[in-house]
């Protein structure tokens, strides 16, 4: 798709990304029924899980005969790509459909709590995961000749070389400067590329309004940027995150996810003004199931449904997912978005094995920190939950570390009892804060782990 033609329209792909549901679903059926014949025969993974059912790909005959299928965990994929490292030499043979000659990258999830899960592309593929990306910086409003510094980690982390090559694809021009490199470099790069929009974690781009002024000798607002792209971790779906990101900017910001694989979304302009979750924007290269988290059992599609999430890549060649359990808990809205662009949208509520259970009651980390950004700048917005134990279960009060803003001692104690009554009321639970000196904790080049526990589990975040 060229976006040479008419720089005007709303849409990179207008036939696709304007089709009505019913049209959607016959073509995700179409390139279902071709990607579970492929899969099938290339892959001993995918032929096995339909063994599983006494199935073959032609026995499946609609989307509920499909649901039938396991869907393949996170441990899973991790013990399947060890068998494969022990009998191939390589921990992807095993889920990989193409051939060794047809892959062309290979991508990983961050790893940030456990073993990276990777993502075997053929050339077929990194021009889809360059296609979902053109599809969400157009939405937003970028355009060839506006430059874009890529603050994110550039290793083999997907919002890496997936999204560079995703902003020249669209024929914007990229920076890939990468936070590797420390708060500095960025900035100095910034001064000699004057980038029009960057590409950062949410919680990079608040240190970066605290610290320009030191860094750079100016204030975040005077860097030029017009948009700030919110990526790897879930604060720029926070109403409070994001005005202060658009304050300190003077940009507009968007929150989006996707890197080198099929599950892409971006939210839109409306959202400050009442408009729900990211537009799903490759729903033709990626089916979206919803399980309830306790019982997993299958929870349709409809208006605010939340469910864990199951994905499965459609006319995929290299390594494709076929309903796969991420361990994300989604709400979906599917009535037209007030903002007038088509499609579902979701929203990414926390991880289904992040949930604490504080006597009883049920919390998510991106819960906790919504609560603690309502009271920014009194506090940084950098925060830890310290946990004693494997969890879910947690004795009360809740520990949290959380930096302070420039307070004295009678304010730092007024705060804690406000942020104390806030807890109390608005998530039902008690919680005890240990209060740090502003820049404490370290601001992730990737994801934020909210969490902190003795004993960590081997978790991974996809976003």
């Amino acid at each position: 798709m060229s976006a040479k033609a008419n720089p005007e329209r709303r849409l990179w792909n207008e036939p696709i990304e304007s089709m009505s549901r019913d049209e959607m679903r016959a073509l995700q059926w179409r390139r279902l029924r071709e990607q579970m014949r492929y899969n099938y025969e290339r892959s001993p993974v995918h032929r096995a899980k339909f063994e599983q059912i006494g199935a073959r790909p032609q026995d499946i005959a609609s989307f509920e005969d499909f649901a039938r299928i396991a869907p393949m965990t996170k441990d899973e994929h991790r013990s399947i790509q060890q068998e494969s490292l022990e009998r191939h030499g390589n921990p992807y043979a095993m889920m990989a459909c193409a051939s060794p000659e047809e892959i062309v990258r290979i991508n990983a999830t961050s790893g940030t709590t456990g073993t990276p899960t990777l993502y075997t592309l053929t050339a077929h593929d990194v021009a889809i995961v360059n296609e979902m990306h053109a599809r969400k910086y157009w939405r937003a409003g970028i355009r060839p000749g506006h430059v874009m510094i890529q603050a994110l980690s550039l290793s083999m982390f997907t919002g890496g070389l997936p999204l560079s090559q995703g902003i020249m694809h669209l024929g914007a021009c990229v920076v890939p400067v990468g936070i590797d490199g420390g708060t500095q470099r960025v900035l100095d790069i910034v001064r000699l590329t004057a980038p029009h929009a960057i590409v950062a974690t949410p919680s990079f781009g608040q240190y970066l309004i605290e610290e320009a002024p030191k860094l750079a000798g100016r204030a975040a607002s005077e860097l030029g940027f017009r948009w700030f792209f919110c990526a790897g971790e879930s604060g720029g779906s926070n109403p409070d995150v994001r005005r202060t990101l658009a304050e300190g900017f003077g940009a507009k910001v968007y929150d989006h996810t996707g890197g080198g694989h099929a599950f892409h979304g971006i939210s839109c302009e409306a959202t400050d003004d009442g408009c729900d979750g990211m537009h799903f924007v490759s729903q033709d290269h990626c089916l979206l199931e919803l399980l309830d988290p306790v019982t997993k059992a299958p929870i349709d599609l409809a208006e605010g449904a939340i469910g864990e999430m199951l994905f499965t890549f459609l006319d995929w060649r290299g390594g494709p997912f076929m309903r796969y359990a991420l361990g994300d808990l989604l709400q979906v809205w599917t009535e037209p978005c007030r903002c007038g662009l088509p499609g579902m949208r979701f929203s990414i509520l926390g991880r289904s094995d992040d949930m604490l259970s504080v006597k009883g009651v049920n919390v998510y980390p991106q819960a906790i920190a919504n609560e603690i950004f309502r009271f920014y700048p009194r506090v940084t917005g950098a925060f830890r939950i310290m946990l004693d134990g494997p969890g879910p279960k947690v004795e009360p009060p809740l520990r949290i570390r959380l930096e302070r803003g420039a307070l004295d001692a009678a304010q730092l104690e007024g705060l804690d009892a406000e942020l104390s009554a806030q807890f109390r009321q608005r998530l039902r639970i008690r919680a005890l804060f240990e209060w740090l000196e502003p820049g404490t904790l370290a601001r992730e080049a990737g994801k934020t782990r909210y969490i902190e526990r003795i004993a960590s589990s081997a978790r991974d975040e996809p976003r």
